[in-house]
């Protein structure tokens, strides 16, 4: 076939594209364009990566600097733009420096598995959602969470990560909720400096985003947050904090929102004072893709890279800006180092990703130990799970396509489905907007576990014949799911669909029913009375039927607990309403954004977000933050606190009669002087036990989870006093307590 023929209706900047990937050209072609970098000092790795990317920064030219501060556009992201023919075909390409041995950097979308393989016919593990991740308390599995997505992504010749969400659960509507870590600063930055640790384990450069106060979808781009400084940084601050100290991420992402009346990419106070000067940041500041807003002011307030590039702000008028004096040429040098000594520290440069076949076997087995974990046992009565199987058993499977696959998040996180969408399947990348479902059938698994069982399936449609097929039964699994997305909110924290109606019915027909919930975050449940059990398994990913079925049966014994609290209902919230949103408004383009004016966004709640919230303002939620049942059971004693280590110690106890494992959790209340009236998180342990046996947890104190923000002296102060230590099984359940003593 000729060439002409062949490549016919391909655009060109595509077709190039094409031919630029590595895979495609001979290794020994490939060898013969590469500089000699033997010759090259900044190549020998015994150097420092500041030192490296010193010298190289030192034998630039203006223009090549100019280069690396910008990307090239949005690329495949969009119909008919540009793609440079270094890119790898992903969310976003800067180019490297080729006679200095520089690569370009390929960025993959990567929240919760790489985005778009489908566009090169390649496989990627969908992980569960990293809230679903946050409820196994589980640093190991973070780590690894984000080595898979490490090792795939440098499989597929991408050199850098950026998922990384952050942005703490303040709207639990919010659409993007299932890729952040959850309500606590502690456990959702501790888990995501782990996961950051795992991408830049496998030679990729990670990411950490949204920063900062990106907790909403809604006029995402136009919000102004008005929050004060010691509420910031003891909440949604102190997670960054957290994470960039413990995993010294290769870059941070910006946010579109305004905070205080400047946009979070332009931000003096975010940017330099707060992340660079007091995090003592070394990485590079990358916008969010189109949420660069100036030149002049943007460089000189901290960012040093544009994305996608196509506005022009860090191009030519950056050069420019550096010709004319109005941005230093020692800020652009700053910029540029930046960027250098991220790719020396992950590796990118020394280790260069070698296009291989992703593992699909591994990938699966991973995501379906992290489910395991993640997965948390709401209500059990009776005991009616795990369930026994017996022939004697008839089982109806009811709702949410379970005959086919497990739900996903949708927008900049979507995963290709391996086939395509389950419930409809079609060729190429996921449809931006559509609920995508990937081929990991609950209905298949609970057949494999209970073979001698009449197992039925009815899609839940039809609320009659779903209750006659239940009271038909002699048990009743209801599937209900909330689809969630980038860019749009939900409106309400109720369940989609007329769901709540379809549980009820069935409960009504079947006393023996049990709901399943695949969501994007917390929901309410009207009818958690009427129903012996609850199982919630977020977005489970491509292991999830698997992982929910060894639950089920009992083949795993649930360890999961919530990262987020459950109100009962939405009025029980800081805010009744999603700021901002009228459900009525006209969306505008493919993301679906409701079509919102400029707002401001007073975060009345200050650091009181999530279970501190509940507690200050003596509300009893539907689950509390930490809650998670298991197949066996736990006691806590003899909880001491010793003042000069500042160490809690307790014991925790299997009672039952399985083996199980109990995230212990530690909390304090600060002295009355701080004028906080809630606890907080400042630790924990999972903490493993056969039926019978004993455990001493020791959990240290860590000063900055104990102190406030003095924003007189803006600085941590660990205030004197006695400190109320406690201990238990969730936020809401701490039998334990012992007093630290805190001297001037």
């Amino acid at each position: 076939m000729e060439f002409s023929a062949l490549y016919r209706g391909i655009t060109i900047s595509f077709l190039s594209a094409v031919l630029s990937v590595a895979s495609f050209v001979p290794q020994q072609a490939l060898a013969q364009k590469q500089p000699n970098t033997a010759q090259m000092p900044w190549m020998n790795k015994a150097l420092s990566p500041d030192q490296r990317a010193d010298m190289v920064v030192g034998q630039m030219t203006l223009d090549e600097k100019i280069q690396m501060v910008h990307g090239t556009g949005w690329g495949v992201l969009r119909a008919g733009a540009y793609v440079a023919p270094g890119s790898n075909l992903g969310a976003g390409y800067t180019e490297g420096v080729e006679r200095l041995g520089i690569p370009g950097i390929n960025m993959a979308d990567s929240a919760v598995g790489i985005r778009m393989a489908a566009l090169q016919s390649r496989y990627a593990t969908l992980l569960p959602s990293t809230l679903g991740a946050a409820s196994s308390w589980d640093t190991k599995a973070a780590f690894l969470y984000g080595s898979v997505i490490g090792r795939e992504a440098w499989a597929q010749g991408f050199n850098m990560s950026i998922g990384g969400g952050l942005d703490i659960t303040r709207e639990p509507r919010n659409g993007r909720n299932f890729e952040y870590a959850g309500e606590d600063p502690v456990l959702a930055g501790i888990m995501t400096g782990e996961l950051a640790l795992g991408v830049k384990s496998e030679h990729v450069m990670s990411d950490i985003k949204h920063y900062a106060l990106n907790d909403q979808e809604t006029g995402r781009n136009v919000v102004n947050v008005l929050l004060d400084k010691r509420s910031m940084r003891e909440s949604d601050l102190l997670a960054f904090e957290i994470a960039i100290a413990l995993s010294k991420p290769s870059a941070v992402m910006c946010s579109y929102n305004l905070v205080n009346g400047d946009h979070a990419c332009e931000n003096d106070y975010l940017l330099n004072q707060v992340l660079k000067k007091d995090f003592d940041y070394k990485g590079f500041v990358v916008s969010d893709w189109g949420g660069t807003h100036s030149t002049v002011k943007a460089a000189l307030n901290g960012l040093d890279q544009d994305e996608p590039g196509d506005d022009n702000y860090f191009s030519e008028p950056l050069k420019k800006a550096v010709e004319d004096g109005q941005v230093p040429m020692a800020r652009l040098n700053d910029m540029v180092h930046r960027i250098l000594r991220s790719m020396f520290d992950a590796g990118v440069i020394d280790n260069p990703p070698v296009r291989t076949v992703v593992d699909p076997f591994r990938g699966r087995d991973d995501a379906q130990h992290i489910a395991e974990e993640s997965i948390v046992l709401l209500k059990n009565s009776n005991s009616i799970l795990p369930l026994k199987a017996a022939a004697s058993t008839s089982i109806a499977i009811i709702g949410s396509h379970t005959d086919v696959g497990v739900l996903s998040g949708g927008g900049s996180a979507q995963v290709d489905a391996p086939g395509g969408n389950a419930i409809d399947p079609k060729p190429g990348s996921s449809p931006w907007g559509q609920a995508i479902y990937f081929p990991s059938s609950p209905l298949r698994y609970i057949r494999e576990k209970s073979p001698q069982s009449n197992v039925q399936y009815i899609d839940g449609k039809d609320t009659t014949a779903a209750a006659k097929l239940a009271k038909d039964s002699s048990l009743a699994i209801v599937f209900v799911t909330q689809p969630m997305r980038e860019g749009q909110d939900a409106p309400t924290l109720s369940l989609p669909d007329n769901q709540d109606a379809l549980v009820e019915a069935v409960a009504a027909a079947n006393p023996n029913t049990i709901v399943v919930l695949e969501t994007g975050g917390p929901v309410t449940m009207p009818w958690a009375a009427k129903v012996k059990g609850i199982v919630e398994m977020w977005y489970p990913g491509i292991g999830g039927a698997q992982a929910l079925s060894n639950i089920l049966f009992g083949d795993v014994n649930p360890s999961g607990k919530l990262p987020v609290t459950f109100a009962r209902n939405d009025d029980q919230l800081p805010h009744p309403t999603v700021p901002g949103l009228d459900p009525n408004a006209k969306t505008t383009g493919d993301d679906g954004h409701h079509d919102v004016g400029p707002f401001d966004l007073k975060y009345t709640e200050g650091a009181k977000v999530g279970y501190k919230w509940f507690e200050a303002t003596h509300k009893q939620p539907l689950f509390p933050f930490g809650f998670g049942l298991s197949y066996t059971t736990y006691a806590y004693s003899g909880l001491t606190v010793d003042d000069a280590t500042r160490t809690a110690r307790f014991t925790v106890k299997n009672t039952g009669s399985r083996e199980g494992t109990e995230i212990a959790e530690l909390y304090v209340a600060l002295p009355s002087a701080a004028d906080e009236h809630f606890k907080r998180l400042v630790g924990w342990e999972r903490v493993k036990l056969t039926p019978g046996e004993s455990k001493e947890v020791s959990i240290p104190l860590n000063p900055l989870y104990l102190s406030i923000f003095d924003t007189a002296k803006d600085a941590w102060q660990l205030l004197p006093g006695d400190y109320k230590v406690m201990a238990g099984a969730s936020s809401s359940d701490t039998p334990l307590d012992a007093t630290l003593h805190v001297q001037k």
